[in-house]
């Protein structure tokens, strides 16, 4: 149980853990983001792409 303690000891009360927190947390957000853009893009395949539209992950191709 001490070692649960000082983990989150170092985790809130000095610099270096709360950047950690900030970053895990940053990271974390940015990987639910791009989880749920894949799930509306699989549910919204038949919209028509026009001149505006564009892909944050680009599996278009721009050969045709």
């Amino acid at each position: 149980m001490q070692a649960i303690g000082d983990f989150f000891t170092w985790l809130f009360s000095t610099r270096t853990g709360v950047i950690a927190l900030v970053i895990g947390g940053i990271f974390l957000c940015l990987i639910i983001a791009m989880l749920m853009e894949r799930k509306t893009k699989s549910v919204y395949f038949n919209h028509e792409k026009s001149d505006d539209d564009w892909s944050l992950f680009d599996d278009d191709d721009e050969d045709e």
